[in-house]
C-alpha cells in the first residue's frame, strides 16, 4: 500500500485530553474539559450545544485559530497542537475553509472578487466562477455584496471557502442570520458540497434540527462532549424545520 492510500484510510481529526482554560485561579473559566474524539473524513458532523458549551472553542482550536491548554490534535498525521505559528498558518492556508454567522465579504468588491482574494494565496484553488456555480450564485459574481440578500452574501461565503478546495470546512452557526427558508437553502449548499467534493464539514450550531442532515452529530455541554451519534438515515436539509 502506497503512503497516499494509508493517508486517505487516517481520520481527519483525533483528539485526546482537549482542554482549553481561560484565565486563572478562582476565576478561570473551563472552556474544554478532556475531550476525545475522532473524526473520519469526509464526514458532515454537526455539533451542538448551548451557548458557552465549549463547542466554538473546541471548532477553532482543530481550525488552527486558538490553541490549547493541555491535550493533542492530530490532523491525519500531522500534530496541531505542537505546530509554530507559520506552520499552522500553512495548515489553515492549505487545508481548512472557514464560514461564520457574519459574512465578512468586502463590501467593496463584486462577489467574483470576494471569491478571487482568496485563489491568490490557495496552491491548487477552483476558479472563483466554478466555486460561485457550486453554490449557485454564477450569475450574480459581478454583484456587489449590498445588492445581495442575506442568504447570497452567506453562500458567496461558502464559495470564497471552497475556493482553495479545503479538506476540511468549518461552518460557526452558518444559518444564525438567517430565516429558516434561507437556511434551509444553505444547509442544502454544504450538503452538496460534502457529496459532490467530499470536503469533511463541520457545522456549530444552535439549531437542533440540522442535526437530521449529518452523518454523525456531537453534543457539547459544559466543556465536555456529552453524546457521539451516528445517523443511520438523514434527512434533507429541504425537510429540516426550526
Amino acid at each position: 500500500m502506497s503512503d497516499s492510500e494509508t493517508k486517505t484510510k487516517l481520520p481527519a481529526y483525533t483528539i485526546k485530553g482537549l482542554t482549553k482554560v481561560y484565565g486563572e485561579g478562582p476565576t478561570a473559566v473551563h472552556a474544554l474539559r478532556g475531550v476525545d474524539l475522532e473524526i473520519p473524513q469526509g464526514e458532515l458532523v454537526v455539533l451542538l450545544g448551548p451557548s458557552g458549551s465549549g463547542k466554538s472553542t473546541f471548532l477553532n482550536i482543530i481550525g488552527g485559530l486558538d490553541r490549547a491548554t493541555e491535550g493533542t490534535v492530530h490532523f491525519q498525521d500531522q500534530e496541531l497542537t505542537g505546530m509554530t505559528d507559520s506552520k499552522l498558518t500553512l495548515y489553515r492556508r492549505n487545508h481548512v475553509g472557514f464560514v461564520f454567522q457574519f459574512y465578512n465579504l468586502m463590501p467593496s468588491l463584486t462577489a467574483h472578487e470576494n471569491v478571487e482574494l482568496v485563489t491568490e494565496i490557495a496552491s491548487d484553488p477552483l476558479n472563483p466562477d466554478e466555486a460561485l456555480n457550486l453554490v449557485g450564485l454564477k450569475d450574480r459574481a459581478n454583484h456587489f455584496p449590498s445588492e445581495l440578500s442575506g442568504g447570497e452574501q452567506q453562500r458567496v461565503a461558502i464559495a470564497r471557502a471552497v475556493a482553495k478546495q479545503p479538506t476540511v470546512l468549518f461552518c460557526d452557526e452558518p444559518t444564525g442570520a438567517l430565516d429558516s427558508t434561507t437556511g434551509r437553502t444553505v444547509l442544502k449548499v454544504l450538503k452538496d458540497l460534502n457529496e459532490k467534493l467530499g470536503t469533511t464539514i463541520l457545522i456549530v450550531t444552535h439549531a437542533a434540527a440540522t442535526a437530521d442532515m449529518a452523518d454523525r452529530v456531537i453534543n457539547f455541554a459544559d466543556g465536555a462532549i456529552r453524546e457521539v451519534t451516528k445517523n443511520k438515515t438523514k434527512v434533507n436539509p429541504e425537510d429540516i424545520h426550526w
